[in-house]
């Protein structure tokens, strides 16, 4: 039920895409308009995530998932009913923030939950989700296109999330137990400011990247900068007087494999999130696929990311960060694979041609993101368990964002010079380098697991961090064993 939750969430980032055009013509809006209703929602999710976070760790995680999916179904209905553009965005913004606090509350309770094996299986299925819900939105919403056609067909791509957020509230009311009663809660609202204000000023150029905005903005990265030391240098002074941080540093300094696995997401997800873009820019706009024939072009990849990551969850208290080095290998072997058909393969069959290879992609891809986000909160308290989960997926916002905005600025940069297939090509090399780029950091890390798993050997290896990293190291420890 939670997991079905963060699955409508999750498909929200890319769904609506393939119905802005139905969309812009309904509601008689321009291009600018238009594209805040993907943008806005981008934004507003990736703002509230770690706040989010902090509030299930502080006020109970079961309290905050009812809360945000309340929110969610409401602001899900409301978008549908947009008799407007204006209203439709403004119901985009406030399901953004509603998404952002359920979210953390999954791998929250996944923490709180779950332990040894069993935590690194329930993170598997996580995993499927969020693999399975970023790649088929668009088939998703092409398919409700095909089925409800018309200019109001682009509303049930937002009713449909009712019935759903619907009946996993009435499941999450009935079988997550209920939060144990706290006192007076300590929130730490400089910092929650702080953090909301560089991570606006980051992201706001690059979700209005399509409307002109990474032109117009860039200076806000450099604006960025200044709440961004503000806040780190005010959590070190809130841990320093014995307060409670929005985002305690030594989750950053002093955990185990976080640091990388919150950068690993980061850099990953620049690559993972803008090749979807680029395929529905080839397959609609070069081909002339329809929104669900492009869908079913990059089914295979969906395909091979929500069956292993299933299985990774299995593997994964046994094998380590070792799993995704070979992940992110097999990711960018598959995705060059895909470049090169796309670059001889006749144009009208390319979606079949690319559907071996995009399975081998999606299969890579699955060892990727379960096996990051167990290892990342492998050895996080369970009390931070939320605000960790929350940063970590701020970082996959984050690099989501800079991959949508350039690769389809980089397909777009070649087309003007070349045809569809080598602009395509082109793109996909450009995912492919973030890949290797994230494959870098794979290695580092699983290279100081194995130093640490040595140190620990000859050391007493009796704590929580040498045992977390002695199980990724070594192949025949378990994870649960360990701790």
């Amino acid at each position: 039920m939670t997991l079905a939750a963060g699955f409508i969430v999750l498909l929200d980032v890319t769904i609506v895409a393939v119905a802005l055009p139905s969309l812009r013509q309904d509601l008689d809006t321009s291009a600018s308009m238009v594209q805040w209703v993907v943008s806005g929602y981008t934004l507003t999710f990736a703002l509230a995530l770690v706040t989010g976070g902090r509030l299930g760790d502080a006020w109970g995680r079961r309290r905050m998932f009812v809360v945000g999916l309340t929110g969610f179904v409401v602001c899900s209905m409301l978008a549908g009913l947009a008799p407007s553009i204006e209203w439709l965005i403004a119901a985009r913004l406030l399901q953004g923030l509603a998404g952002g606090v359920l979210t953390p509350q999954n791998t929250g309770l996944i923490q709180q939950l779950f332990r040894g094996p069993e935590r690194g299986r329930a993170f598997g299925f996580f995993g499927g989700t969020v693999g399975l819900a970023t790649a088929v939105g668009p088939l998703v919403g092409g398919g409700i296109l095909a089925l409800a056609p018309g200019m109001d067909g682009w509303r049930w791509i937002f009713y449909v999330n009712v019935p759903v957020g619907l009946l996993a509230l009435v499941l999450a009311m009935r079988f997550l137990a209920k939060d144990p009663q706290t006192g007076r809660v300590q929130l730490d609202l400089v910092g929650t400011g702080l953090l909301g204000l560089a991570t606006l000023a980051a992201l706001f150029p690059l979700v209005s990247a399509e409307a002109g905005g990474l032109q117009r903005y860039w200076w806000l990265f450099a604006v960025a900068v200044v709440p961004g030391w503000l806040f780190v240098r005010w959590e070190h002074r809130v841990v320093a007087r014995g307060g409670a941080p929005l985002l305690d540093p030594r989750l950053l300094t002093g955990t185990p494999g976080y640091a990388a696995g919150v950068s690993l997401a980061t850099v990953y997800f620049m690559g993972f999130s803008g090749i979807f873009i680029v395929f529905a820019l080839y397959f609609q706009d070069g081909l002339g696929y329809t929104p669900l024939q492009s869908g079913l072009s990059v089914t295979a990849f969906s395909i091979g990311s929500a069956v292993t990551a299933v299985v990774a969850g299995r593997l994964v208290p046994r094998y380590g960060r070792v799993l995704t080095v070979y992940g992110l290998a097999v990711v960018a072997i598959g995705m060059s694979a895909t470049a090169v058909v796309l670059l001889v393969s006749p144009g009208g069959s390319a979606g079949w041609w690319v559907a071996p290879t995009l399975l081998l992609a999606g299969a890579g891809g699955g060892f990727v993101i379960s096996p990051n986000t167990t290892m990342t909160l492998a050895s996080v308290p369970v009390a931070s368990g939320g605000v960790a989960s929350g940063t970590l997926q701020t970082g996959q916002r984050v690099g989501g964002a800079i991959g949508t905005a350039l690769l389809p600025g980089l397909f777009y940069l070649v087309l003007a010079r070349s045809d569809a297939g080598t602009a395509v090509a082109v793109a996909l090399a450009g995912a492919v380098a973030v890949v290797l780029l994230a494959l870098a950091v794979a290695v580092v890390d699983w290279r100081s697991d194995v130093r640490r798993a040595r140190r620990s050997s000859t050391g007493d290896g009796g704590n929580v961090a040498n045992g977390a990293a002695s199980s990724r190291a070594d192949r025949g420890v378990r994870l649960g064993e360990a701790r």
